[in-house]
This record gives C-alpha cells, structure tokens and sequence, in this order.
C-alpha cells in the first residue's frame, strides 16, 4: 500500500500489520504464531521509526563532521607555512625530502577528510543493516512455525513416532495458519523496502534485495503445501 501509488506508506503497512495480529489472535488465541505476529508488528513500528531517521539529515553529527573538517583543513597553511619559512629549503635534497613529507602529510589530511565527510552515511548504513538483520531472523522464525506443518499427514494414514509433531488443526485451519505465515514473510518483505525508499546506499539495496528473494523462497514453499492441502480428498 502507498501514499499516493508512489511511496511505500509505513503507517499503511503497520495498519497491515496489526490487522493481521487480530486475525491470528481470533483464530488461533494464545499461540506461539500469534506471539510472532504480535513481535512483527513492534518490528514494523521501529523498522518505521528508524527508516525515518536514516532519511532525515542528522545535524548535531554533521556539525561535529564540520568541525573536524575545518579543523583539518585549518592545518593546511600551516604545513605550507612551515614548507616556506623551513631555512633547509635552500638545498635542493632537504626540499625534496620536505616536499614528500608534507605531500604525504597532505594526502592523510585529505584521507581524513573524507573518512568524516562519508561518517555519516556510513552510520546510517550500519542501523540499516541491523534492522535488516534482525527482520532476517525474524523471517526464519516464521518459517519454523510453518516447517513441521504438513498437509499430506491429513488425507496419508500412518503410524505416529513418539517424536512426532501433534497435529490438531483441521485443514482449514491449516490452510489459514500456513496462509498467516505467508502473509507475515511478505509483510517483512515490505518492511524492508520502507530502508531502500529513501537510503540509496549500494550496500543497503543489496541486503533488501537478498531479504526479499529470502521471503519469497520460503512464502513460495509454504504455498506449495497450500496447493496440497487443497488437493486433498477431504478438501474437495
């Protein structure tokens, strides 16, 4: 959902989000899936949060990168200060060996500068990257809710080990507990775009892309048990 069929609206998918907790809460009260969906949605929210912030320009941090930098550049004249006054200038080897030794002196100074210049970006990058991987993890929690959930044990008679999962729900209720499942993997999906929206950071993209691949191979297996389910006999 977006703002104006452009954007990705972070309060949209919140909104999508808590829906979807209600959803799971009313048909499946009290269970481990429901506390997943109820932590997606305190993930959404921060993920909203913080790809806010990635977006604003941080000013008290861009202040101190100032600072740093004009104090950088302030030392400039002074090496070339020191180059002109230096009275071994007058021979052509000590002017030689001063010359690379303030070239060099510059080139760190210059290396400096754009280490601060770029400490910013590079901030904003590292709490986009935790946040992508903690929705990573999250991605794979919900596929091991789903991972022992199989359909063919409903219409395929045979004999229970003692390690077997329990298997109560009836296949409607599987159908919409591997449906919720899926629903969250592509909710994380676009949570993750919310980071790429405005962060054009080359590293970022990748791991958003990377994300979403990840909840696509795992959504598009649960929707292969899906298609099984409704193939069953007593589904038809």
């Amino acid at each position: 959902m977006a703002r104006g069929y452009r954007t990705l609206d972070s309060d949209a998918v919140i909104a999508t989000c808590e829906r979807l907790r209600f959803r799971v809460e009313e048909r499946f009260p009290g269970s481990s899936l429901y506390k997943v969906a109820d932590e997606l949605l305190t993930v959404a929210r921060a993920s909203a949060a913080t790809s806010a912030a990635i977006h604003k320009p941080d000013w008290r941090l861009r202040l101190a990168t100032w600072t740093a930098v004009a104090a950088l550049l302030g030392a400039v004249p002074a090496v070339l200060v020191f180059l002109h006054r230096d009275e071994a200038l007058t021979h052509l080897g000590s002017f030689i060996q001063i010359s690379e030794a303030g070239l060099n002196l510059l080139m760190l100074i210059g290396a400096a500068v754009f280490f601060l210049v770029t400490v910013e970006h590079r901030v904003k990058r590292r709490k986009a990257l935790r946040a992508l991987h903690e929705l990573r993890s999250l991605a794979h929690i919900i596929d091991m809710h789903q991972l022992t959930k199989d359909p063919e044990r409903l219409f395929v008679q045979g004999e229970n080990t003692k390690s077997s999962p329990e298997r109560k729900m009836s296949p409607f209720e599987l159908s919409r507990y591997l449906d919720y499942c899926s629903e969250m993997l592509s909710l994380i999906g676009k949570i993750a775009a919310l980071y790429a929206q405005y962060f054009e950071d080359e590293v970022a993209l990748t791991a958003v892309d990377e994300l979403e691949d990840l909840t696509t191979a795992l959504s598009r297996n649960i929707w292969q048990k899906i298609v099984i389910l409704g193939s069953a006999p007593s589904s038809r």
